[in-house]
């Protein structure tokens, strides 16, 4: 795929590594000079540290010093603007060849993709791995950002697809060498035509499908993220965090983190499953109601009033069908809720009660929807009710005299009748995968 490349990236990486730049260190014993070149290599391919051409540094932001400070700032170290051993250590972790910081990224920030319809192609292998368990990594890997968003992923074999995906060494082709075992794993570019998109794999390193080694899915994941528009995140428990970190053998869940992420560019999105559906459909919220915020805190649905209630921060909006009902958006504590109560977390509607139920934090509150009234008595402690659920609840939703409950990771079936969990599952088997 070299053509894909335009010789203006020439530019982008034309300084070389070959000069030398004086880097501020905590202990001047402490670290070698091949060390501080490795220091500096990090420096200039994850944040843009450029010497001018005559090798004199700018005396400008742009110094090895606020370099240092940015990583550190970035990673939630000790900001010194010295190179120091927690630093150092860092930089020696395996990750993503993309920049850090976003106006230094590849490209131009906020790219996304015009079409919800993407192909891929897979254009070589690995020989760690055999051909179906490559193909299957990837599969997986899209399939962990379709699920949250209306994008759709379509393998092809031939031409030339949206996504190109490709193993190589060294330097193969973009300009953006890779670097040997670990080091740099992989990178990817962000939407565009031509390259844009692309993912590169580094076949130095020895991929699996487990623990061993680096596991192609999470690192795929991870880099379709970048392909898809997303930079990385600051959230060491996200997907799209720089540092590659096994997560387990178990069912991969996407953090919030990076959901928020990518439904910031491409959309919030909910599950709609109607009495003459078969199957649930991922519906664009705006597509709905566009008058509502990006973003949703929590809903519910009161079928015998046919309204659909939902949640951003202090407000609540009541819909008709596609309308908003006249006097909303409302406060919450109009309906309630005390005045200095920020945000709902999640609510559910119990049909044979006719009480929905509000969670907030690790307490929730009942409301009589007949008197339109809160219940007395109320707020209660989740723990105290929903025994083993925790003390908060990202969602949750009713079906079938169950509530369940999700938790980070998990969700629990909990029968409303014998109060008590029956059983704990993952939270991504509400879609059956």
């Amino acid at each position: 795929t070299q053509s894909r490349f335009p010789t203006a990236f020439f530019f982008l990486v034309g300084l070389s590594f070959c000069l030398t730049i004086p880097i501020p260190v905590e202990d001047s014993h402490e670290f070698t000079e091949k060390d501080l070149q490795f220091a500096e290599r990090y420096l200039r391919t994850h944040y843009d540290l450029r010497p001018n051409p005559a090798g004199i540094m700018r005396k400008s932001a742009n110094t090895v010093a606020s370099k240092l400070r940015e990583m550190q700032a970035f990673f939630g170290l000790e900001v010194t603007g010295k190179l120091d051993e927690e630093t150092y250590e860092l930089m020696q972790k395996p990750r993503c060849g993309v920049p850090d910081v976003g106006e230094y990224n590849f490209f131009p920030r906020k790219l996304k993709w015009s079409k919800t319809n993407l192909t891929y192609r897979i254009m070589n292998y690995t020989s760690d791995l055999r051909r179906a368990e490559v193909d299957r990594a990837f599969k997986k890997a899209f399939k962990v950002w379709s699920d949250v968003t209306p994008l759709n992923f379509t393998r092809i074999r031939s031409g030339i697809a949206d996504i190109m995906i490709s193993f190589g060494t060294k330097e193969h082709g973009d300009f953006y060498p890779f670097d040997g075992p670990s080091g740099l794993l992989a990178h990817a570019f962000p939407p565009g035509p031509d390259y844009g998109g692309d993912a590169h794999f580094d076949d130095d390193e020895a991929w699996s499908d487990d623990s061993r080694g680096y596991n192609l899915f999470l690192v795929a994941a991870h880099e379709f993220g970048h392909s898809l528009g997303l930079e990385h995140s600051r959230d060491p428990g996200a997907l799209m965090f720089p540092i590659y970190t096994y997560t387990g053998k178990t069912g991969f869940v996407l953090p919030d983190d990076d959901v928020q992420g990518i439904q910031e560019l491409y959309g919030e999105f909910f599950w709609r499953l109607h009495p003459q559906m078969v199957e649930a459909e991922l519906v664009l919220l705006k597509s709905f109601w566009p008058e509502l915020p990006n973003k949703i805190d929590a809903a519910y649905e009161n079928p015998i009033k046919d309204l659909v209630f939902m949640f951003k921060g202090k407000k609540v909006w009541a819909l008709n069908g596609y309308d908003i009902v006249e006097d909303f958006p409302k406060k919450i504590y109009e309906i309630g809720f005390p005045k200095e109560m920020k945000r709902i977390d999640a609510a559910v509607h119990i049909k044979d009660t006719g009480k929905t139920l509000f969670f907030s934090g690790n307490k929730y509150w009942s409301y009589d929807e007949e008197a339109e009234l809160m219940e007395a008595g109320y707020p209660r402690l989740i723990e105290e009710e929903f025994a083993g659920v925790g003390d908060r609840v990202d969602a949750v939703y009713e079906r079938n005299g169950y509530l369940y409950f999700f938790n980070g990771p998990l969700q629990f079936e909990y029968s409303i009748w014998s109060k008590r969990i029956v059983r704990v599952l993952h939270t991504n088997s509400i879609f059956w995968c």
